[in-house]
C-alpha cells in the first residue's frame, strides 16, 4: 500500500477499528445472494470518508494485519483522500472481516474479528498524532468494547486533546455483540462525560441507562459539551449547556438498511461544525448524509461523478 502524505493540519482525526465488509450486491439475505461485494466497514473510517468527500482534511488511525485484506482496506480508505499515513501494520494478527445479512426484519451483522490487529491497539498508537495540528479527534464506544488495551487507548486521548485544545467527538455506538449493556454502561457514560461532542441514539441510551427523552439523556451525561440525541426516523436534538435545545426532524427515506447511518450523521454534523454553522444546520447536514446511507447496503457509497 502507498500511504498518502500527511497534511499540514487535520480537520478531523478518526481513531478506531475498521474491517473488510462482505455484503450482498442486492438487498437480499446473504444465504440466497448471487453476488457479494467487498468493501470497508468501520464507524471511524466511515466518518473520515464522508468528511474527505466534503472537502475536509481527514485522517484515519488504526491497525491492520499484514495481509491482502489489510492492504485493500487501507487503499480503499485512502482513495477518496483520507490520510492513512499513521495506520500501523501488525504482523501475525489478521485483518477483521464482517458480513451484512439483509432480511425482512432488518440487517443482521456477522463479525469475525477475534484477535484482529485492530483489537490489539493500545495507547502507543497515539504516538503518531500531531496534536498541535489537529482540530477534532473522533472516536467511538466500539473501540472501548474491543479489549482492555483499546479502552486504555480511548482514555489516553483526552489528556493531550485538552492540553492542545483539540475537540473530542465521541459516538456512544454501543455494540451488544461486543459487550453487554451492564458492562458497557458505566464505561461509556464516563467517556461521554469527558467529550466535547457526544452522539447517542435515544434507544441505545435507554438500553444502557434507562433514560427517556433528550433532556434526561443530557442530564445523565452532565459534563459533556454538546450532546446530540438521535431518535431514528423522528429526528435529532442538540443540547448544549446554557442554550435552548434544538430539534430538527429527520428526512423521509425509503430505508434499505440502517447500518452506517449513524456514522454518516456524525460526519455531516462535524462537517457543519467545522464550517461554523449553527445547531439547526449541523443537525440538518447530519440528516442529509444519514439519508444517503439509509438508501444503500454500503456504509459509505461515493457520490457518482460525471
Amino acid at each position: 500500500m502507498t500511504p498518502s502524505a500527511p497534511p499540514e493540519e487535520l480537520d478531523v482525526l478518526c481513531i478506531g477499528e475498521s474491517m473488510i465488509l462482505v455484503a450482498p450486491v442486492h438487498p437480499e439475505p446473504l444465504e440466497h445472494a448471487g453476488e457479494v461485494a467487498l468493501g470497508v466497514g468501520g464507524a471511524e473510517s466511515t466518518v473520515a470518508l464522508y468528511l474527505a468527500e466534503r472537502g475536509h482534511r481527514s485522517a484515519w488511525l488504526s491497525q491492520v494485519g499484514d495481509d491482502a485484506l489489510g492492504r485493500r482496506m487501507v487503499a480503499a480508505v485512502a482513495a477518496p483522500g483520507v490520510d492513512v499515513s499513521a495506520v500501523r501494520v501488525l504482523p501475525g494478527a489478521p485483518t477483521g472481516v464482517y458480513f451484512k445479512d439483509p432480511g425482512p426484519e432488518g440487517t443482521r451483522v456477522l463479525y469475525y474479528r477475534a484477535g484482529s490487529a485492530a483489537s490489539r491497539m493500545d495507547p502507543s498508537v497515539l504516538d503518531a498524532v500531531r496534536w498541535d495540528r489537529t482540530r477534532i479527534v473522533h472516536v467511538s464506544g466500539i473501540t472501548a468494547g474491543l479489549s482492555a488495551g483499546c479502552r486504555e487507548l480511548l482514555d489516553a486521548v483526552f489528556g493531550p486533546a485538552r492540553e492542545h485544545g483539540v475537540t473530542v467527538s465521541f459516538d456512544i455506538n454501543h455494540r451488544p455483540g461486543l459487550w453487554s449493556a451492564q458492562a458497557a454502561a458505566p464505561v461509556l457514560r464516563e467517556l461521554a462525560r469527558r467529550a466535547d461532542v457526544v452522539f447517542v441514539g435515544r434507544d441505545e441510551a435507554h438500553t444502557l441507562w434507562g433514560t427517556g427523552g433528550p433532556a434526561e439523556v443530557a442530564a445523565l451525561l452532565a459534563g459533556a459539551g454538546r450532546v446530540v440525541v438521535k431518535d431514528g426516523p423522528v429526528g435529532a436534538t442538540e443540547i448544549t449547556p446554557g442554550a435552548p435545545p434544538v430539534f430538527v426532524a429527520a428526512h423521509e427515506v425509503d430505508v434499505v438498511e440502517a447500518v452506517g447511518a449513524g456514522d454518516a450523521f456524525a460526519a455531516g454534523y462535524l462537517s457543519a461544525l467545522l464550517r461554523g454553522e449553527n445547531a439547526t444546520s449541523r443537525l440538518r447536514t447530519g440528516h442529509d448524509l444519514a439519508a444517503r446511507a439509509l438508501s444503500s447496503t454500503h456504509d459509505f457509497l461515493p457520490v457518482p461523478t460525471r
